[in-house]
């Protein structure tokens, strides 16, 4: 069963961001087979990030936390907090799957 880990920002984190940003997607593009779904976490209007959000695929907590404290948004200190829980598909792409 998949993990989703939810990475909220520090406030005011734009700029360095932005020099991350690189950085991040070769990461998540170099490791891609692993991951379900990730994508940023986004204001209201959908113009400001505020964290990010993957789904990994993996059955071990470790691996998963690992996943979250290599990726360099990570490293550089963006994230002010970290949520790792276990993840069920229910619904997906408007079918029921359980």
């Amino acid at each position: 069963m998949p993990y989703m880990i939810l990475m909220q920002d520090k406030p005011e984190q734009g700029k360095q961001r932005a020099e991350t940003r690189n950085a991040h997607l070769d990461y998540l593009d170099a490791n891609k087979s692993r991951l379900l779904a990730a994508g940023a976490v986004l204001d209201d209007a959908g113009a400001i990030a505020s964290g990010s959000m993957y789904i990994v695929d993996t059955d071990d907590r470790k691996e998963a936390e690992r996943f979250a404290a290599d990726d360099p948004f990570h490293k550089a200190g963006i994230f002010a907090k970290v949520t790792v829980m276990r993840w069920r598909k229910s619904f997906f792409n408007g079918q029921r799957l359980v």
